[in-house]
């Protein structure tokens, strides 16, 4: 049941517009970089990766690699020509191939480039490497234990007096939860194709969210200015944050490649190489003392968060402070210290994922809620409901910014009611206190997501329209498409500023030779950055235009109206292609760049003050499952969905947004296990052993609703409000529910942590039965 609006061709803003690429999705005619006509005379590259988990390098003989058929040659660090490092954060700790020593089971040694991807695939088998095995660590346990070093300098938030508060509280609870990681499964794996050309200069075709950080780090493993580089890409097949950073080693292997050989070169790892070699989302081991009352409310929470970051930094930081950041989620913590412990360890170094580490704090805080409820014997949502933000006195966050437009106690009424929760609450609590082998379980979990990057740097977008004589409108702006419909939001902004149909807007890719500067597309901010920067543009065209038509047609210039399909000059209506022409034989500048940059945030990070987001947003969702005692299977039967968009630029668009994040939240809370064996090799590296969501995991009654009255109050982008990573968070009621009905097994608490597989759900049980 995922009906609603359905998608219209008029192309308007607001209303619910297909996916500019939609028709090609399905057809198979989208062109990713894999589909490209190859240059003649192209080369392909395979890594070569390390076996050990954590070694010196004692011998490395490459010779019947280099001997082998269809090699053209083989690279290691020996052969970059600039500096043998990817690190966004500039850390230097990040290698293209390592030297002298290997970190992780997986780590890029080596680059065979071959007459063919087969070729290359081969030879890469034939190296002979020698290894003095070091110790290693893959558990963030054993990290804390053995005292390993952060890979970046913690974060601590707090506010009051956290050890009075704790033990003035009259009730109080302890615990440990462990949250596992996630691979970002893109369908499209990573790739990249460079093409060299003159002097220093290189074309860089890389699937990522982020060309300027590829185009600057291929500048840097070059050893060339930036403006050598010019990296490119249409489109993704999918990239949930593991196109953020992990693209650079790829760009950069195929560039270095390209200009040594001068000829193409293009890499695309297997999925199992991809699996191995890449970064995922952080698991986390997170430590948690409560103190509340009687009632429910919460008066002090003290809590550390531990994460898996791997051997380097890569985003490890602002990573683990967002999990602070929404550690409250929807709660308000009177007393409150949360530290994280971002831990080095020997596997791949774990990266950007939607939500970046938000989900990871979430889900702490909806464990801690459910504690308190089981302790008190009442249903979690009045829990919540006690806890949420609220009046003045109880609407400052750990980090000190005020919650200032919280809509979720209407959200939650309204959901109450369409989902009939309560009603639905109490029949399963009656079933399941009949017994059974089949128990079932409904939750009802908030969420409240802060939308801003926090390194505040990153909040500016570029964007660049041109008008063409015939009033056809050529769009380019520094955000990424990969699916999400980020492309067809802007072009529908700029389609409306003009008053013209959305097929005259041509969307274009995304390029660094357009757009200088970019930041990634992430952090759930393409539509509001990328969306600012082109209404700018299209508003100084526009003006140049009010001008000209005032002046040449003799009218006051507030008598300029651009309507849909033409604009009105006094009592006159000029279609637009004709005021266009007129414009140009006048000589009137049909070009801008736009530009925009998010007005009043600001973030301390020594201090653990400011305001790091320029507004939140806001859903929830009521999940309901059936769960077998016996051996731990599962169904989710229904989901229903309210979620806040603030005025949606395109329906369509963002309900798939919020369907697809929910999928795939609940892929990552409860099938999709990551797992490592005693030597460091992860062993969940292909869909043979990595489960995520099928089509027949999708909840049988699925009712997904935009909050249609919401309109963001602050001054976005008409009104709207992000919608890339908040609904993946709503997936939390899932998990509550199975603990729910794993819960109704016994009187004890069943501390189901996530990933919720079968297994877990079992043990879960046996747990509330009183099991260990």
């Amino acid at each position: 049941m995922m009906e609603g609006p359905a998608p219209t061709s008029e192309g308007r803003l607001h209303d619910p517009v297909a996916h500019d690429s939609a028709h090609k999705h399905v057809a198979g005619t989208a062109v990713y970089i894999d589909d490209m006509v190859e240059p003649t005379g192209t080369l392909h590259a395979c890594l070569g990766l390390a076996e050990r988990a954590h070694a010196e390098i004692v011998a490395m003989d490459l010779s019947a690699v280099a001997e082998a058929q269809g090699v053209v040659a083989v690279l290691t660090a020996a052969d970059i020509p600039g500096a043998n490092d990817v690190s966004p954060t500039g850390k230097n700790d990040d290698p293209v191939f390592a030297e002298g020593a290997v970190e992780f089971h997986g780590q890029p040694i080596f680059a065979v480039i071959g007459e063919t991807r087969e070729a290359a695939r081969r030879a890469v088998s034939r190296a002979v490497i020698g290894y003095r095995d070091l110790p290693h660590v893959t558990d963030v346990s054993d990290a804390l234990e053995r005292v390993l070093p952060h890979v970046t300098e913690p974060l601590t938030l707090s506010r009051g007096d956290i050890a009075a508060a704790l033990a003035a509280a009259p009730r109080r609870l302890d615990g440990r939860m462990r949250i596992g990681g996630q691979d970002h499964f893109y369908l499209e794996g990573q790739i990249a194709m460079a093409v060299p050309g003159e002097d220093d200069d290189v074309l860089v075709h890389s699937s990522t969210q982020h060309p300027s950080e590829v185009q600057h780090m291929v500048a840097h493993v070059l050893g060339v200015p930036s403006n050598a580089v010019t990296v490119e890409v249409r489109r993704m097949g999918g990239a949930f944050g593991g196109k953020e950073t992990q693209g650079n080693l790829f760009a950069a292997v195929a560039a270095v490649a390209a200009k040594r050989l001068g000829r193409p070169v293009k890499i695309r790892p297997d999925r199992d190489d991809d699996m191995v070699a890449t970064g995922k989302r952080h698991d986390f081991l997170v430590d948690y003392a409560v103190g509340y009352d009687d009632d429910g409310r919460i008066h002090a929470v003290d809590a550390q968060f531990a994460a898996r970051c791997g051997f380097s930094a890569d985003l490890s930081g602002p990573v683990t402070d967002r999990a602070l950041f929404h550690a409250d989620n929807a709660y308000y913590y009177p007393a409150v210290r949360l530290a994280s412990r971002p831990m080095k360890t020997n596997t791949v170094s774990n990266t950007a994922f939607r939500g970046f580490g938000g989900p990871q704090g979430v889900i702490a805080a909806e464990r801690i809620i459910a504690e308190i409820a089981h302790a008190l014997g009442r249903d979690p949502l009045e829990i919540r409901k006690a806890n949420f933000y609220g009046e003045p006195g109880r609407d400052v966050t750990p980090y000190h910014q005020t919650v200032e437009d919280n809509i979720l106690p209407r959200l939650i009424s309204e959901l109450e009611t369409s989902a009939g929760y309560h009603e639905r609450r109490a029949e399963i609590v009656a079933e399941n206190a009949r017994g059974g082998v089949i128990r079932r379980g409904i939750a009802l979990t908030p969420v409240k997501f802060g939308i801003s990057f926090t390194a505040t740097w990153y909040n500016q977008a570029g964007a660049l329209v041109h008008v063409y004589r015939d009033g056809s409108v050529h769009l380019n702006h520094g955000g990424t498409e990969m699916g999400q419909g980020l492309f067809t939001k802007v072009a529908q902004v700029a389609a409306d500023c003009f008053g013209i149909p959305l097929d005259r807007v041509k969307i274009t890719a995304t390029t660094t030779g357009k757009v200088p500067n970019t930041s990634a597309t992430a952090a759930s901010s393409g539509s509001d950055l990328n969306g600012m920067a082109a209404q700018d543009a299209c508003e100084q065209i526009r003006r140049r235009l009010t001008a000209f038509a005032a002046e040449k047609w003799a009218v006051p210039e507030d008598e300029v109206v651009f309507e849909p399909g033409a604009v009105r000059v006094g009592a006159e209506r000029i279609a637009f292609p004709d005021l266009i022409e007129a414009a140009y034989m006048a000589r009137v500048h049909l070009s801008a760049a736009g530009f925009y940059k998010t007005p009043g945030i600001h973030w301390d990070r020594a201090a653990g003050k400011g305001k790091p987001f320029f507004y939140f947003a806001y859903g929830a969702a009521v999940s309901e499952v059936r769960i077998d005692t016996l051996t731990g299977e599962y169904i989710v039967d229904r989901v229903d969905i309210l979620h806040d968009v603030g005025r949606s630029l395109n329906p369509a668009i963002d309900r798939g947004q919020v369907e697809g994040g929910f999928i795939q939240g609940m892929g990552w809370l409860t099938t999709e296990e990551l797992w490592w064996d005693d030597a460091g090799r992860l062993r969940t590296h292909a869909p043979s052993t990595y489960k995520i969501p099928l089509a027949s995991d999708v909840p049988r009654v699925f009712n997904v609703t935009l909050a249609e009255w919401s309109e963001n109050p602050a001054r976005t982008i008409r009104r709207s409000k992000a919608v890339g990573e908040p609904p993946l968070m709503l997936a939390a009621s899932v998990l509550e529910a199975l603990s729910m009905a794993a819960g109704s097994c016994g009187p004890h608490f069943p501390h189901l942590d996530p990933p919720a597989t079968p297994e877990a759900v079992l043990m879960a049980c046996e747990r509330a039965r009183g099991g260990p």
